[in-house]
Parts: C-alpha cells; sequence; structure tokens
C-alpha cells in the first residue's frame, strides 16, 4: 500500500500542476514563459510541480473578476434586466427619436405631394397653344 502512495502521490501533484499551468493565463505566469513551465512540471516529475506550486504562478486575485482560462478571458458582467438597465433604456429612447423623426419626414412628404395632387386637379389647365 505505501509503495503505490509512493507513485500515487507524484502522479496526482504533477497531473494537477500540470492542468493548473494550463489554465493560467500566459500573463500570470511568473519568472518564465508558461510553455517552459509545462516543460518543467512534464520533465522533471517531482521538483517541477513543487517548483510551478510555490514559485512560478502570481497567487492573488486577479483584477477585473478574470476567470483562470484563456477560454474565458473577458470580464464577467453582473445580468441586469432590460428594464433595470439604464444603457437599455437611452438606446430605446434614441431609437425611439429616430423612428418619430423618420414618421415626421413621411407625413410631411405626404401632405406635400396631397396638395401637389390636389393642385393638378382642382387648378384649371391651361389650353394647348395651337
Amino acid at each position: 500500500m505505501f509503495r503505490a502512495l509512493i507513485y500515487l502521490l507524484p502522479l496526482a501533484l504533477t497531473i494537477y500542476a500540470f492542468i493548473d499551468c494550463l489554465n493560467t493565463p500566459e500573463d500570470e505566469a511568473k519568472h518564465l514563459p508558461k510553455i517552459a513551465w509545462v516543460f518543467i512540471i512534464l520533465l522533471f516529475w517531482i521538483v517541477g510541480p513543487i517548483v510551478w506550486l510555490a514559485a512560478g504562478k502570481m497567487r492573488e486575485v486577479p483584477a477585473g473578476g478574470r476567470t483562470p482560462s484563456e477560454w474565458h478571458r473577458n470580464h464577467r458582467q453582473q445580468w441586469v434586466a432590460p428594464d433595470d438597465n439604464p444603457d437599455f433604456l437611452k438606446s430605446l429612447r434614441d431609437e425611439n427619436k429616430k423612428d418619430e423623426a423618420v414618421l415626421k419626414d413621411w407625413e410631411a412628404d405626404l401632405r406635400r405631394r396631397e396638395d401637389e395632387l390636389k393642385r393638378r386637379e382642382s387648378g384649371p389647365e391651361a389650353p394647348p397653344a395651337s
């Protein structure tokens, strides 16, 4: 039982350090590039993971709520309902103003065309010159 523990504990430590290194953003790896840390962890089976855990990564909380993986690098934003979101409400007001301006332009164009049509129908046409 003790012999199995001698092999399983370093293996588990290596796997943990390897996954931790892969999930760490490049700018949080200290002293060496991240790819160098991966090779150190894999080549130096017991010492590499211990060195990575002790000195290879910044251990403070990242600013802006960033998650540790490269895949989730964007800032997290708290979900806000549309009726509570001031930016969304402002965009609705702006859209309404644009729509009202277009509607006023259409109404003015329609009035102009109706007036022009009424003038054509009601006004006496000049007789053709012979």
